[in-house]
């Protein structure tokens, strides 16, 4: 059996997508992000970077328990221990954990902030003016990066090793918020092609219909815990 520790962000979605698709036995423990259950002393246990997702597996190397915090380690792990959605070819494997890193290092953390500086940055409790100038960099960046997938996907079906893989799963959970980052995807034929067929696996469609909530607005406690002081006093 293994715990996974989420909420409903796309680094969440990613393990979700992930377990469903190897069928593995789970069980969800949501951690409420929002009000600082992140930051409790058994969560930091497993995740010292009081982020989600992190797993525990009873299960682990050796039948030894283990646990792992980062949604693209996780994934891996999870393809090693299933023998699923990673090739065995050495060619096709690390065309795969390149473009998983291309998530991890860029596609994630650019469209966080794009998604950041224009939808959370303007809900600010105390009307703080929003940068505009943040706003224009981070959905420039937004901008070039899909760009980039339309490109690879113009002549793959999938993003990497011609068939579906962890590159597929790590990447697609952040497709969903595109307006949120600024963009339109119907702008990206080949990606509103790719994320259109992504749609119709049972595994994901599972995960749309479970995980639709995202934060809407904020008080000045949810604020604080998310963005403000509260992050620092964990240091």
């Amino acid at each position: 059996m293994i715990d996974l520790y989420t909420a409903a962000t796309p680094n969440g979605q990613k393990i979700h997508i992930m377990l469903e698709e190897t069928e593995l036995d789970y069980r969800e423990i949501w951690i409420d992000i929002e009000r600082g259950d992140q930051f409790k002393t058994q969560f930091l246990e497993i995740s010292p970077n009081n982020k989600i997702p992190a797993i525990v597996d009873e299960e682990g190397p050796g039948d030894r328990p283990i646990a792992l915090f980062e949604s693209g380690a996780i994934l891996l792990y999870l393809a090693e221990k299933t023998g699923q959605f990673l090739p065995d070819d050495s060619h096709k494997r690390w065309e795969t954990l390149q473009w998983l890193m291309w998530q991890m290092g860029g596609f994630g953390p650019m469209l966080g902030q794009a998604h950041h500086f224009n939808a959370y940055a303007p809900m600010r409790p105390d009307g703080a003016v929003v940068l505009p100038y943040a706003q224009e960099r981070y959905t420039n960046e937004a901008t070039r990066l899909y760009s980039v997938l339309n490109r690879r996907l113009a002549d793959h079906e999938y993003v990497a090793a011609e068939q579906y893989t962890i590159a597929d799963i790590a990447i697609f959970p952040w497709c969903r918020l595109y307006e949120r980052q600024g963009q339109e995807i119907d702008a990206f034929s080949n990606v509103k092609r790719w994320f259109d067929l992504l749609t119709k696996r049972a595994a994901i469609l599972k995960d749309m219909e479970r995980l639709e909530d995202i934060v809407d607005g904020f008080d000045a406690d949810t604020w604080d815990v998310s963005f403000g002081s509260r992050q620092k006093s964990q240091i």
